[in-house]
């Protein structure tokens, strides 16, 4: 029987480069001066979110954190609508109101990213809690940073996901910096995983930076929680090459010296090369595509307008 590799290798490869290009355009478009507002890019994140995303279904939910556009693109959100939010027009996903931390599309399997460090934590344990008291068969998955775990409400979600056994996949993103400070500099005990298995939660760390083990190790944590087996805890080693977010130049280049061989998608590659896969035909394929793709994406979400002001106060309920 083929491998995950072999099968949806490919693809992977794909959904990584199209996340590398939206990403780098962002970094563009925030160097020109056309986005207001802080941004944080995931390059060099993207296996962990692909890995994680490959195995879910519709009816599943994720959600993210203010370091998101890779989580929301490779659950299989549009990129035009994702350009269309984070400049502010009126066809993005929340009308142009959410920008790059808060981008929402529950319909589409993303119950939202969140600019609150650990935010998105409760909000997954409550989805899937939610959909176990109806029956539904499916599961959330909670993405977030190391720096989250260091929250409160890391700890107070992990009781109750634990408590009631509710089917989520809490992912741990670990890049090693807490915004700006060494992760272990901040962070106490063993590991972030050792607090996990406090609450008697299967807990694991994974290479984040190779989609294949990403994808196994996520794919055993959600078949364990359809299966009624409650949560589990993934924490996934990566590397993000940008500082903590745009218009820090002089963080970019001691962030992303040290990791320069570990990129997840030229590893993913040479994966797909030992496969017996003709990679360079492959990658130049993919790239034309998706470039072409994310141009045409970047070009209708500039031609939208903004939201008009009568939408102000809208969706505003406190």
């Amino acid at each position: 029987m083929a491998s995950a590799l072999e099968t949806h290798g490919p693809e992977w490869l794909r959904t990584m480069v199209r996340i590398r290009l939206f990403e780098e355009t962002l970094a563009d478009l925030y160097k020109r001066g056309e986005l207001v507002g802080v941004v944080h890019l995931s390059i060099g994140q993207e296996a962990t979110a692909v890995g994680v995303c490959s195995g879910l279904r519709d009816g599943d939910q994720i959600t993210s954190t203010h370091r998101g556009h890779h989580h929301m693109l490779a659950r299989g959100l549009d990129p035009r609508r994702m350009f269309a939010e984070i400049l502010g027009r009126a066809g993005g996903y929340c009308g142009g109101k959410g920008g790059s931390m808060h981008v929402s599309a529950p319909s589409e399997g993303a119950v939202g990213a969140n600019g609150i460090v650990g935010g998105g934590i409760p909000h997954a344990v409550g989805l899937a809690f939610a959909a176990r008291t109806l029956g539904r068969d499916a599961v959330a998955v909670a993405f977030f940073g190391d720096g989250a775990a260091n929250q409160g409400v890391f700890f107070e979600s992990l009781n109750l996901a634990a408590l009631w056994r509710a089917p989520v996949v809490f992912v741990c993103e670990n890049n090693g910096y807490t915004e700006f400070t060494p992760t272990d500099a901040v962070t106490a005990g063993e590991s972030i995983v050792s607090r996990a298995a406090v609450f008697g939660i299967p807990a694991r760390g994974v290479d984040g930076d190779e989609v294949a083990a990403v994808e196994q190790a996520a794919g055993e944590a959600l078949e364990l929680a359809r299966a009624g087996g409650g949560p589990s805890f993934l924490e996934c080693r990566t590397n993000r090459w940008r500082g903590h977010h745009e218009g820090e130049e002089s963080y970019a280049k001691p962030y992303r010296e040290p990791f320069a061989p570990a990129d997840p998608i030229e590893r993913l590659e040479q994966a797909l090369r030992n496969a017996g896969h003709d990679v360079s035909g492959l990658r130049a394929s993919i790239d034309a595509e998706e470039r072409a793709r994310i141009a045409e994406a970047l070009a209708a979400a500039q031609a939208e307008p903004e939201p008009p002001v009568e939408r102000a106060f809208a969706d505003v309920f406190a």
